[in-house]
C-alpha cells in the first residue's frame, strides 16, 4: 500500500492598494492577519500589491484571495478595475472596502452592463453627471459609524448572522442610484442598505465570495478580533486553496 501525503499550501492573498502609513486601513490588516491566524487558525500568506502593479496582466491571478483596500484616489485606477476584474471573471474570493466598493461597482458596470462611460467623480472630477456612478456623498461618511440593514438570504447576512449591523466609515463618496437598476438587472445584488435606502454592500450570488462594502470592517475594534466579513474572506481562501490542491 503507498501512503499518499498531501502538502496543506498556505493561501495566498493579494493586498490590492498603494500602501501607506497614513491610511488607517493599511496600519490594521497587519494587525488583523496576525489575529486571524492566531485566534482562528486561518493563516494567509500577504503579498502589498500597489494599483499600478496591479494592473500588469494576470497580476493577481495566482491568488487565492483579492482585497482591495481603501487609499483612493488610487495611483492606477486601472489597476484597481483590473483587480476587481481578474477576481470576478477568475472566481477569486473578492472583498473591497470603501473605495474598493466604488470601484468594484465602477468594473462592474464597464464590463458586464456595457457603461463602458461610468465614471468616479474623485478620478474623474470632469465627466458628465450623467455619467457619475460613484459622486461626493451629500453628507461625508468621514469618522462616521451608522447602522446597516441586511438583507435576509444575503451572502452578507450568513456571514453577519444578524439582519441589522452598525459599522464605521471614512469616505466621501458612494454610489449615485440613477445608474444601480442597470447593474441590479445584469446580476448585481444590493444586500444592505443605511437607514435612509443608500447602497452599502453588494455582492455578487453565484461567485464562490464576492463581496464589497461601502464601510471598512478591518477598523472594526481595536484589531484583535476581526471583523465577521474579514474572516469569511481569510476562510473562502483557505477553501480556494484547498480546492486548487486537489484539482
Amino acid at each position: 500500500m503507498t501512503n499518499t501525503t498531501t502538502t496543506r499550501r498556505v493561501p495566498r492573498i493579494a493586498l490590492v492598494g498603494d500602501r501607506s502609513p497614513h491610511v488607517r486601513s493599511h496600519v490594521r490588516v497587519p494587525l488583523l492577519l496576525d489575529a486571524l491566524a492566531e485566534r482562528d487558525g486561518l493563516i494567509l500568506d500577504a503579498y502589498w500589491t500597489g494599483t499600478a502593479d496591479a494592473a500588469e496582466p494576470d497580476a493577481v491571478r495566482g491568488f487565492d484571495a483579492v482585497w482591495l483596500l481603501p487609499g483612493s484616489p488610487y495611483e492606477s485606477e486601472e489597476g484597481a478595475l483590473a483587480a476587481v476584474r481578474t477576481a470576478r471573471e477568475g472566481r477569486i474570493p473578492f472583498l473591497g472596502t470603501c473605495a474598493g466598493f466604488q470601484h468594484a461597482l465602477i468594473e462592474y458596470a464597464r464590463g458586464v452592463c456595457g457603461l463602458e462611460r461610468a465614471a468616479h467623480a474623485e478620478n474623474d472630477p470632469a465627466a458628465d453627471e450623467g455619467d457619475l456612478l460613484i459622486a461626493p456623498l451629500a453628507c461625508s461618511l468621514v469618522g462616521h459609524e451608522g447602522p446597516v440593514r441586511v438583507a435576509p438570504g444575503s451572502l452578507a447576512e450568513r456571514i453577519l448572522g444578524a439582519e441589522r449591523t452598525t459599522e464605521r466609515y471614512h469616505c466621501g463618496y458612494g454610489p449615485d442610484g440613477r445608474h444601480l437598476d442597470a447593474l441590479r438587472a445584469h446580476g448585481l445584488r444590493f444586500s444592505g442598505e443605511d437607514e435612509d435606502g443608500q447602497v452599502r454592500i453588494a455582492e455578487l450570488p453565484g461567485h464562490p465570495f464576492f463581496l464589497a462594502t461601502l464601510f471598512q470592517p478591518e477598523l472594526a475594534g481595536d484589531g484583535s478580533r476581526p471583523h465577521p466579513i474579514v474572516r469569511a474572506l481569510a476562510t473562502a481562501a483557505v477553501e480556494r486553496a484547498s480546492r486548487m490542491a486537489v484539482a
